[in-house]
C-alpha cells in the first residue's frame, strides 16, 4: 500500500453539486461552473506522484481511496485503476464514477460523486479559510 498525505483548501464558489465526478485543483480560483470542485490549492498534483505509483495505478485491481476531512468531517471515495491511467496533469485530479481514462482522472468507478458527499462537509468548504486534510491510499489486491 501506498500513501500519499496532502492538503487542499475551501472557496467560496464550491458547490459539490456535480453528478458523476469529485475534482480537487491546485489553481486558486474557482467558478460556478466548477460543480465537481471541491478543494483548491492542492498540495499534491497527479503529475507529482512518484512512478511506482503511476504504474500501480494502470492495474484494474488497483483500490484507490481518496479520503478528505474538513473540520471533523471525513469523506470517503473509492475507485480503481485504469490501463489508461498516465497520472500526466500538474493542476487538477479527478475521481470518475464513469470508466473514463484522461491525465487528469485519479480514479474511475468511483462509489461517489461530488453530488453524494454529505452537505455539511460541502459546506465547510465554502469558507475559503477551510483547511482540507486529504490522502491518497493506492492497494494493490
Amino acid at each position: 500500500m501506498y500513501y500519499v498525505p496532502f492538503k487542499a483548501f475551501g472557496h467560496e464558489n464550491v458547490i459539490g453539486r456535480h453528478k458523476t465526478t469529485v475534482e480537487i485543483t491546485s489553481e486558486n480560483f474557482l467558478t460556478h461552473q466548477g460543480t465537481c470542485i471541491v478543494g483548491t490549492r492542492a498540495t499534491q498534483t497527479l503529475a507529482g506522484l512518484d512512478s511506482v505509483i503511476k504504474k500501480l495505478v494502470t492495474l484494474e485491481s488497483t483500490k484507490i481511496v481518496l479520503e478528505m476531512e474538513v473540520n471533523g468531517i471525513i469523506e470517503r471515495v473509492t475507485g480503481s485503476g485504469g490501463p489508461c491511467l498516465t497520472y500526466s496533469d500538474s493542476v487538477s485530479m479527478v475521481a470518475r464514477t464513469s470508466s473514463y481514462q484522461c491525465g487528469r482522472t485519479l480514479m474511475i468507478h468511483a462509489d461517489k460523486a461530488a453530488s453524494d458527499l454529505r452537505e455539511d462537509f460541502v459546506n465547510n468548504l465554502k469558507d475559503n479559510r477551510a483547511v482540507m486534510n486529504c490522502a491518497l491510499y493506492f492497494i494493490n489486491q
